[in-house]
């Protein structure tokens, strides 16, 4: 949404966005590794290019 992670992410996987947008706030509220994953992923991203 912000930074492009959650629809680069189900391009990969071939799964919804939806979805990964849910999971991602969902893992922020109950085990608050959510925003991690979510930055980790961006610099992936951004090398990946």
């Amino acid at each position: 949404m912000i930074l492009g992670v959650c629809e680069w992410l189900s391009g990969k996987l071939g799964w919804n966005v939806l979805n990964i947008r849910i999971a991602f706030v969902v893992l922020f509220f109950v085990f608050g590794t959510g925003l991690g994953l979510y930055l980790i992923l961006w610099i992936v991203k951004l090398f990946s290019k």
